[in-house]
């Protein structure tokens, strides 16, 4: 039994595809929504999935090239993330068999695919391990400087086998233990979903997160890019969060916030705690807007403003997250920039043990905010 898939995402064909030839299906797969309509000419498959929304041409245009100009009763299964109801009656009305919205597990697609067309003669057992199929891809870059001792590298591999639409960008800052043949031995076996690039010399944080952005940034099917601690002191889970913000609202950035709520699970040092309070007083007033937590090391991006906030090199070590911030709000004005970003609590986040920002450092920190007010000097409007 055969089966088309066309999906603009490599990041959610890929699981597909290998779970359906686990049960037994021959299956091909297709970015390019022109290429899947002459697959479908020469492959003549048993089913065909497809999504709804691509930049070619749309999954409905592909419907109709089956049952319209081909005019064949070959089983059409839908998997998008279009919850127009609208679009779902049209989907039905051309003569689709299914649509099936994402997210969603692909436990439910295989069985689904059982219902329509049957189960091959050699179906092997179907794994326990259930993926879910998003309706996002996202990249997100991990800087690494000698994290050979404190990568949790099993954490990283299991979140990207259970959850589709995910590429984990590796940075390594030069680092001089083992933290690359570590990063090498996580990757190997899953290239496909995590990239590691390797910076012979350390250049500091900021300049590893921005080519791993910019790095990211070239992968058509991602649709958000972020970055997080490697020490994973917030965790993936808290990280998809913020993915959900960003997806489900008008935002261009999400970033996450360690203040202490209830119910949240926060540790800092008191020490860490007070000059942190401190230094977030200062970059409030230099901003201009009211985030509480600028230095948290978990964002997430919409794609189309990475070039703006990541194209030129970063002035200082440390607080290249205010930065940031300043160029959105150079770029876009003071307003509108508060409007494109949005500050989200995290449910967890821990003081990692050998954290690299000494006392000496948060000290030094001080004066490089003077250089940040300095360099995007300009007329500023009223702090809320």
């Amino acid at each position: 039994m055969k089966i088309l898939a066309i999906d603009d995402q490599k990041l959610v064909l890929i699981p597909l595809e290998s779970r359906l030839a686990e049960l037994g299906y021959e299956v091909i797969t297709e970015t390019n929504a022109f290429k899947g309509i002459e697959l479908y000419d020469t492959f003549q498959p048993d089913l065909v999935i497809v999504d709804m929304n691509m930049p070619t041409i749309s999954g409905m245009e592909i419907v109709k090239h089956i049952r319209s100009d081909k005019k064949e009763a070959t089983p059409i299964m839908i998997l998008s993330g279009n919850t127009n109801d609208d679009m779902i009656t049209k989907g039905f009305d051309l003569g689709i068999n299914d649509y099936m919205k994402k997210p969603l597990s692909l436990n439910e697609v295989c069985a689904r695919v059982k219902r329509l067309i049957g189960i091959p003669e050699t179906t092997n057992t179907e794994s326990t391990n259930n993926v879910m199929i998003q309706q996002r891809c996202v990249g997100v870059v991990i800087p690494c400087y000698d994290e050979a001792e404190r990568l949790l590298s099993k954490e990283f591999t299991d979140f990207i086998d259970r959850n589709s639409g995910y590429h984990l960008c590796f940075v390594n800052d030069g680092s001089k233990d083992a933290t690359l043949d570590v990063l090498h031995k996580l990757q190997k076996g899953r290239e496909d979903f995590i990239t590691v690039y390797d910076c012979e010399k350390n250049g500091g944080k900021a300049e590893a997160v921005r080519l791993g952005m910019l790095l990211m940034a070239q992968q058509e099917d991602l649709d958000y890019i972020g970055f997080l601690d490697a020490d994973l002191s917030t965790d993936l889970s808290d990280f998809d969060d913020l993915v959900s913000t960003i997806e489900n609202s008008e935002f261009k950035i999400v970033s996450g916030s360690r203040i202490s709520r209830m119910g949240a699970n926060i540790t800092k040092e008191s020490a860490r705690k007070i000059i942190s309070m401190t230094i977030n007083l200062i970059i409030r007033n230099i901003l201009s807007m009211n985030f509480k937590d600028t230095q948290c090391g978990a964002k997430i991006f919409h794609k189309d403003v990475i070039n703006l906030a990541f194209d030129k090199k970063f002035i200082t070590k440390w607080l290249f997250d205010v930065e940031i911030f300043m160029r959105m709000r150079r770029h876009f004005g003071l307003e509108t920039a508060r409007a494109m970003m949005c500050e989200k609590p995290l449910k967890r986040w821990i003081h990692a043990d050998g954290s690299k920002l000494s006392m000496k450092d948060s000290i030094k920190i001080i004066g490089q905010l003077g250089q940040i007010a300095w360099s995007y000097r300009g007329k500023k409007k009223s702090f809320n």
